[in-house]
């Protein structure tokens, strides 16, 4: 569909409900404020890099490392354990990957087409081709699906956001059309305030929440660029996947050692679960070091604690 115009065979909507994508975040009274964690049904998130309710996590990966066996996963499982819904935002996003990624929800049946009211995720996508004015909106549009799930459905929903640099550069391809005046690297002058009022959004209240998960591109891996130093600062965890785990059939891909979570801590976790967590990601430690040795020196120099 385009807008409110249906370009298949689908039947006409009900447009009866609109709300306005530009809103303002909720009020404080409005904010559930205890610390609670969202289980994902993941194994190695909830252990190691567990999720807050209402927060916001950073997606590090390339192409190829299961970004989209990880989404679907997700879908399927805050559908079934938590009776809530899924929204992914295509921001800018390529037509094949979003093509693909749709056929892949259809196949995996996140997405029935026969009975929509079955899905358990409403996708929105604004293309690389389409105005900049547009693509920023898509992601407001999506925040703005999210929030109906959230305020009027009472659901918790997991907001994906694919990609929030591409928000950015969205914005600033609008700031530039506006006669703005750019400021570091060239990004609008109001980077901060637009990223702010996107990320305030998404909480959890005492109807519902919005857990979001965001991929992150980071340009020429630079992390103090001003897009990503942004995001950064709203990031409560940051799961990053693996080529090397990819490569060996190991999905989800999840880096045990490089993902972090500002929730693995004792006071929210429990004592048992971040003792746990800390063992685990020792002992990954040190199986890391040992296959340096090996490849290095060989398995005949390794001790007999090391063996």
């Amino acid at each position: 569909m385009r807008g409110m115009e249906v370009i298949d065979t689908g039947a006409p909507l009900d447009s009866s409900a609109m709300f306005p994508i530009h809103r303002s975040a909720p009020a404080f009274i409005e904010l559930d404020t205890k610390l609670s964690i969202f289980e994902t049904g993941i194994k190695v998130v909830d252990l190691l890099a567990p999720y807050r309710r209402g927060g916001k996590i950073g997606l590090f990966g390339g192409a190829g490392v299961g970004k989209t066996v990880l989404i679907v996963e997700l879908i399927n499982n805050i559908a079934k354990a938590h009776g809530g819904v899924s929204v992914f935002d295509g921001v800018g996003e390529r037509t094949r990957e979003g093509n693909d990624l749709y056929m892949e929800m259809k196949e995996s049946r996140v997405i029935n087409e026969k009975n929509i009211e079955e899905s358990k995720v409403a996708p929105v996508y604004g293309q690389m081709n389409e105005p900049p004015g547009a693509r920023m909106r898509v992601g407001l549009t999506a925040l703005t699906m999210a929030e109906y799930f959230r305020d009027v459905n009472k659901q918790d929903v997991l907001l994906f956001i694919g990609n929030v640099f591409r928000f950015v550069q969205a914005g600033s391809e609008v700031s530039t059309l506006l006669g703005r005046m750019p400021s570091a690297v060239g990004y609008q002058p109001t980077l901060s305030t637009e990223m702010g009022s996107l990320q305030e959004r998404i909480a959890s209240t005492k109807k519902g929440s919005i857990t979001s998960i965001q991929a992150v591109y980071v340009p020429a891996d630079d992390l103090t660029n001003p897009a990503p130093a942004t995001t950064f600062a709203h990031l409560d965890a940051t799961i990053v996947l693996s080529r090397g785990l990819a490569s060996k059939g190991i999905y989800p891909a999840v880096d045990p050692l490089d993902s972090t979570s500002t929730m693995l801590q004792p006071r929210i976790v429990g004592n048992e679960h971040y003792e746990t967590a800390q063992r685990v990601k020792e002992t990954l430690q040190r199986y890391k070091e040992l296959q340096d040795i090996i490849a290095i020196l060989g398995l005949d120099e390794l001790s007999e604690e090391g063996r």
